[in-house]
Parts: C-alpha cells; structure tokens; sequence
C-alpha cells in the first residue's frame, strides 16, 4: 500500500548521500510503497477512489489527490467527533449563529486536514504529460530503470499513463490538453519499456499506436521529441536540426550566447546540446527494432530523415 511520507530525509530509516537539505526537508514530499497492506476500510477507500476516478477520468481530469485525503484524513480525524452534518440554507430562510459556526467548524476543520505537520499543505505538481517518459527513457537507455523503479513503481506508472489517456487514443501536453504527437509518442514509448504489449491495456496501446500512424508517424513529433527518440534510438540524429555545442563557447558578451537566456531554456539546452554532439545513443536491443516498425508509416530504413527535420 502506498503511503505519503512528508518532511523526512536523511534521518528516515537511512541515510541516503545524496540528499542533501538545508531546512531539514521541511517541505518534501514522496510516495512509499509499504508491502504490509492497512486495513480491509483502507484497502476498500483506496480501490474505491481509483476506480471512480478512472470511471470519470475523461470528465473529471484532476485527481484532486484523492490518496493522499485519504492518508490525512486518518491522522486528523482519528478520535475526534464527528461534527454536524452540513447545513443547507434556503433562500430567504433565517441563518442562525449555530449555522454559521458549524459552517465555519467544517471548513477549518477541512483544510486543517490537509496540513502536514511541519505546517505546509502539500500537494501533487500534476499537469505535464512529457517529464515521465522522458525519466524513463532516460533511466533505460542508462541501464537503471530496474534499479530505480520497482515493479510497484512501474505499476503505478503505467496507471497514471493510461489514466490520462484521451479518448481518441493520444495524450495531451498537459493532462487536460488535446492530443499531441510529442505526448503520445513519448508516454506510447514510455509504456512499452515498461512492458505493455503493443495490444495492452485493454485495447489502450492500440488506440495510441493507431492515433500516431494516423497522424503521419513518429516523424512529425516536435525537436524535442525528436531529440528523446534519437537518444533511444528508434530515430536517427540526422532528422534534427542542429543543437550544436560549439555555441557555448562564444564571448559572453554576446546577446545570442545561451548563458543569457532563460534559466529553463539554457539549462534544457546545455544536456541537449552535448547530447547532441556526442550523438549519444542507448543499446539497440529487441524493443529498439520494435518501436522503429511500430511508430513509422514506412520501413524505417527508407525514412528520408533530411526531410523529416521540419515535419
């Protein structure tokens, strides 16, 4: 069962060397998987909650973090009385002071539930549909995807993927997006590496794959999809348009050099850029030569990859 762990770092149960924090990691936030289950009521909530919320996901795209309400709410509530229940007010209808106190109770009571106890109210940074599979590509091109997922980790993964599917098959920039081809390759890669089959997920593979022939194929994914392919090596270093690293060592002084340009784009471009002059690419091994049949509308040795830079 997965468990919320909050403000806790080196003095955890181990020290890890390379987590370092100034404030005692007042703040941090992660999730634990505890092989020990909780309760048959717990279980129950928590399997409730993620089936309304897969039920609804194309209405309701938000888990409004659903799990970790559950956690809390535990700790909070545990002894306390239960309060009134709440109090429905009809037009023109005589608000007394007991209303308004017991309205007021619930509410503080409410988000005083979603306070950790350092005093920070935490919560999911949940919206972008890319970070993930490219932590993934990343750690397996790396050889660390077993070392640093677990197979509860990759479960999870593989729900919060298929949970933000659209509809049509593809997957959005953001979880509330339409579909893109940059998010549908990627989380569409990010799944068969984890070991979906190309018919899994009850259909959900297929309805991806589908939705990326049917837009032209993998070549029509934006640079820096582009870029994430090649380093994988289902997509040839030759169909980007140049990253060069040569461009770090112009005069500072220089408008156009990347040191002075905003934080985030310089320090996207300077892996990117080095990436790209190592032309750096991960093994080519059974699910390598897979992909490159199952994301091109034409035999990938025919890819006109010169013309594939601008698609």
């Amino acid at each position: 069962m997965w468990r919320l762990k909050l403000s806790q770092g080196d003095n955890y149960e181990y020290d890890d060397p390379f987590l370092t924090s100034f404030n005692n990691n007042v703040g941090r936030q992660f999730w634990e998987f505890d092989p020990i289950p909780g309760t048959p009521e717990e279980q129950a909530l928590v399997e409730k909650a993620r089936a309304d919320f897969t039920k609804t996901r194309h209405q309701i795209k938000q888990s409004s973090d659903l799990l970790m309400r559950i956690q809390l709410a535990k700790e909070t509530y545990c002894g306390q009385p239960d309060l009134a229940r709440v109090a429905k007010v009809e037009n023109e209808e005589e608000i007394t002071e007991e209303t308004v106190v017991n309205t007021l109770k619930r509410a503080l009571r409410f988000y005083s539930a979603l306070q950790s106890e350092d005093g920070h109210w935490p919560g999911d940074y949940g919206g972008p549909l890319f970070f993930l599979p490219e932590l993934i590509i990343g750690l397996y091109v790396m050889d660390m995807l077993e070392t640093i997922l677990p197979n509860e980790h990759k479960r999870e993964i593989c729900r919060y993927i298929y949970n933000h599917q659209n509809v049509d098959g593809g997957w959005g920039l953001h979880i509330e997006g339409s579909s893109s081809m940059f998010c549908t390759t990627l989380n569409y890669i990010g799944l068969r590496i984890l070991g979906q089959e190309i018919d899994g997920g009850d259909g959900a593979m297929h309805k991806a794959r589908s939705w990326i022939l049917h837009h032209g194929g993998a070549t029509y994914t934006p640079s820096w999809g582009k870029f994430w392919l090649s380093i994988l090596g289902v997509y040839e270093w030759d169909g980007n348009n140049p990253l060069p690293p040569e461009i770090w060592l112009l005069p500072y002084f220089l408008p156009v050099h990347p040191g002075r340009m905003w934080c985030h784009t310089r320090m996207v471009y300077l892996p990117m850029s080095y990436l790209y002059g190592k032309r750096f690419v991960g093994p080519i091994n059974d699910i390598v030569l897979s992909l490159r049949e199952e994301l091109y509308n034409q035999d990938y040795n025919h890819i006109d990859w010169n013309l594939a830079r601008n698609q």
